[in-house]
């Protein structure tokens, strides 16, 4: 049988010079090729928020158009007609009072305006839209009592609004009531009902009533409501007593 003996042969030197920079060369490109990617992807980055940031500006300063209402905006004067020569801060009656309008409005936002005036109803304790008769009661400062259906009257803020009254939508009439007690007396003046030999003074109450009213400024949805002041009651104060 026949050994064959295989003996390695040690690389020469100037291999060893051949190969170590061939390795070095690749890993430098391999490492040029990785700093490229990075760059690349941070310079998408930088890109990627610059245009998120655009977008929200653009986002930002977007202003919508103009609305325009479906029916014709009149003019409204800062204290209307009916409020001439009425020292009363409500009109019971207006001849200019917007109908057309109010009108026009319910019809395009019934059910939002529907539910804001049934909220009216449901939630204001003095609401008397059922009651049509007075009782007959005794105070110690004389009053009139009434039952009514202002058509404008002044809010807390002292500003005329138009309020929802006598006007029909869809078959439905829009009504509001409110009960009001003026004193007949002049106030401060002393109580009739009440004895010299007390230090006596009439005044008047005021009870706060809340609104569904018309504003014809606001296009999008012109229906809110508001709080009112209105006489409730005719009070006595009784002080000290003199003999």
């Amino acid at each position: 049988m026949l050994f064959r003996h295989w003996t390695a042969t040690a690389p020469q030197s100037d291999d060893f010079q051949t190969l170590i920079p061939a390795q070095q060369t690749k890993q430098q490109t391999f490492l040029k090729k990785k700093k490229t990617k990075e760059k690349m992807a941070f310079k998408f980055l930088i890109f990627a928020t610059m245009m998120v940031v655009t977008m929200a500006n653009r986002k930002s300063s977007y202003v919508p158009p103009p609305y325009k209402p479906g029916y014709p905006a009149a003019k409204y004067e800062d204290v209307p007609a009916c409020a001439k020569n009425n020292p009363k801060p409500w009109c019971l009656s207006d001849p200019d009072y917007p109908t057309y309008d109010v009108q026009k409005a319910l019809d395009q936002h019934y059910q939002q305006v529907l539910a804001l005036y049934k909220d009216v109803k449901a939630t204001t304790s003095n609401s008397v839209d059922d009651l049509k008769d007075l009782e007959e009661e005794t105070y110690l400062c004389p009053s009139s009592t009434a039952y009514v259906q202002p058509m404008r009257a002044v809010n807390v803020d002292g500003k005329w609004r138009v309020i929802v009254n006598k006007v029909e939508s869809y078959d439905y009439l829009f009504t509001q009531s409110a009960r009001i007690e003026e004193c007949d007396v002049e106030v401060g003046s002393s109580c009739p009902l009440v004895s010299s030999c007390y230090e006596s003074k009439c005044i008047q109450k005021n009870i706060f009533h809340r609104f569904l009213v018309f504003n014809p400024y606001d296009y999008y949805f012109p229906f809110a409501i508001e709080n009112f002041e209105l006489p409730a009651s005719c009070g006595c104060v009784v002080g000290a007593f003199f003999p």
